[in-house]
């Protein structure tokens, strides 16, 4: 008995919806209704994507522009460097955790943002379902600082860590949705523009709920650069600045609002706390003059992977990283590592940049929405084994990879 071949949008599914789910399980286990799952969400969405994406690259002919060349290899050395910078590392406990989500897990959680991000209906589906999931994290972190009785992480005062990480992750969440909706704003045409752009107020205001500062200038930027990518990429440059100069008017203008009248501002968390701790109370400066301190010490090798919080005096307490992927690839990697961190995820956004003009309709904004909010995070947060980042570089460097169905493409192969 010969099986039915799955339709193209079957595939589409298959890839797209589990893609969305692993990359922001962080942010939906911070939602009240999701919270108790008896079962890891990310290991489940992982594993439901691992068929789907076999199927896809399967039926799939792949073009492999010569642009991937340098930073897929710099992925690859950078890999191999940090098992290799292994062998000098004061750590163990950090190491064992880090080292196999580095070089295994990277790898896989790469190649499946190429395969997404260069599948059109796959990209199409990916792209849908974080913005309804973004929705999602959106009414639920409202919902529960509005009743008092869940806030991200669980109860109040369970676990300042888990708090910590979650409003990090729901706001990556709420700002990737937020890009997009400004995105299918662009896309649309007259009164048709209208709910769009109302959704993308409504998300721009609870990104301001959860606390994470780098949450909402990603969803600033997310907003501001996913439409001008796509009318930069079809042609219109003058729609790309004007929407710049729109956006960033209206942002201000609200903030504006806000901050004029402080009992406005009271009980949005992320704004009090720019106007209230700010940075001062951050332990990012800290953390980065330790990552330069020791950087300086150890060149040209680095401390090791994963030798920092031992180095920094903070014994072996993994998140306690520099905050700061260069960093991080400098002072554990040394030279080496950090030419390589910047060959790779340098690389990656160089291949998004130079072939923006060259991706199929509404491509370019979906990419840069589901991109640019991870790799702020990057900047601020995480570390070198974090899945999200190695996916948002997969999804980067998918701009230069072109799928093509094997049989005839049923309906348009754009992301219109």
């Amino acid at each position: 008995m010969i099986l039915p071949r799955p339709s193209a949008a079957t595939l589409a599914a298959l890839a797209g919806l589990p893609a969305a789910g692993m990359q922001f399980a962080g942010a939906l286990k911070s939602a009240p209704l999701l919270a108790g799952l008896p079962f890891d969400l990310t290991l489940a969405c992982t594993a439901a994507l691992a068929p789907g994406m076999l199927l896809l690259a399967a039926g799939t002919r792949w073009r492999v522009r010569p642009v991937l060349a340098l930073p897929l290899a710099a992925c690859g050395l950078l890999w191999l460097w940090l098992t290799v910078a292994a062998l000098w590392s004061p750590s163990r406990e950090v190491l064992a955790a880090k080292l196999p989500e580095a070089v295994l897990v990277a790898p896989a959680m790469l190649l499946a943002g190429l395969v997404v991000g260069a599948e059109p209906g796959a990209r199409r589906v990916l792209g849908g379902a974080t913005l309804l999931l973004g929705l999602f994290v959106a009414v639920s972190v409202a919902w529960g600082l509005a009743s008092g009785q869940v806030v991200l992480g669980g109860a109040v005062g369970a676990n300042p860590d888990l708090v910590r990480v979650q409003y990090q992750l729901a706001g990556l969440a709420i700002a990737s949705a937020a890009g997009l909706a400004a995105l299918r704003a662009a896309e649309a045409h007259g009164i048709r523009r209208l709910p769009w752009l109302g959704l993308t107020a409504l998300l721009g205001a609870a990104g301001l709920l959860p606390g994470g500062r780098a949450g909402l200038i990603a969803l600033g930027l997310a907003v501001v650069l996913a439409p001008a990518a796509h009318f930069w990429s079809a042609g219109r440059a003058r729609a790309a600045m004007g929407w710049v100069g729109m956006a960033a008017s209206a942002g201000l203008l609200g903030l504006g609002l806000l901050l004029a009248d402080p009992t406005r501002a009271e009980g949005l968390r992320t704004l009090e706390r720019f106007t209230g701790e700010g940075i001062a109370a951050s332990a990012r400066p800290v953390l980065w003059a330790e990552a330069l301190h020791w950087a300086g010490e150890t060149l040209p090798w680095g401390l090791g992977t994963g030798g920092f919080t031992l180095a920094a005096g903070n014994g072996e307490r993994r998140g306690l990283y520099p905050h700061n992927h260069a960093l991080e690839a400098l002072v554990e990697g040394g030279l080496p590592g950090l030419l390589l961190w910047l060959g790779a995820f340098g690389g990656g956004a160089a291949v998004l940049l130079g072939r923006l003009r060259s991706l199929p309709p509404g491509a370019a904004g979906r990419l840069v929405a589901l991109v640019l909010p991870v790799a702020m995070g990057a900047m601020v947060s995480t570390d070198l084994g974090n899945r999200m980042v190695w996916f948002a570089l997969g999804l980067a460097l998918s701009a230069g990879l072109e799928a093509e169905a094997r049989e005839a493409p049923m309906g348009e192969k754009g992301d219109g």
